[in-house]
């Protein structure tokens, strides 16, 4: 079975196609006649155009800065203009100055656990070296040599720091 497709696209008709270039002359032509009746009223049409704040003479309605919300992020801010005129007709009352809180997060006691479990794991490693003869010797201070690496590398890192600091 062999096709023929034709590469002239303009041979074809759509019906649909007719109707909605059809339908758009008439709104072409019905918005002429309205023009043509505007002009003939002697209303101007209103357009917009761009006028400096300087020669308008008039503040701007709001105005639209950069600022960051509470976690940091970047945020659109609006100014009110008429929040801001509220504000200034109603005057807050002096409030006392807050005195400045100072923290500090002390890791000394996390430090310490750390040095003493690095001190066990050199004297188990240098016990394990004199023990060389021994197996079963060596087999029980490797499994205490492990528990304690394993501590080590759990509690060596900056989240167990933070998390066991104390904070005043």
């Amino acid at each position: 079975m062999s096709m023929e497709i034709s590469s002239n696209y303009k041979d074809y008709k759509n019906e649909y196609l007719d109707r909605v270039q059809t339908g758009q002359d008439k709104v072409k032509e019905a918005s002429q006649d309205q023009r043509g009746e505007d002009k003939n009223e002697g209303i101007p049409v209103p357009k917009d155009e761009y006028i400096s704040s300087e020669k308008s003479g008039s503040k701007p309605s709001g105005l639209y800065r950069l600022g960051q919300d509470e976690n940091g992020n970047p945020k659109v801010m609006y100014d009110d203009p008429k929040r801001v005129a509220k504000a200034k007709d109603v005057q807050p009352k002096e409030e006392p100055a807050k005195k400045a809180e100072k923290c500090t997060t002390n890791t000394d006691n996390v430090d310490r656990e750390i040095e003493k479990l690095k001190e066990e794991k050199e004297q188990l490693e240098q016990q394990i070296k004199a023990a060389a003869g021994d197996k079963e010797k060596v087999k029980v201070l490797e499994k205490k040599l492990a528990q304690i690496e394993g501590e080590l590398s759990h509690k060596d890192n900056d989240t167990y720091r933070r998390k066991n600091a104390v904070i005043s």
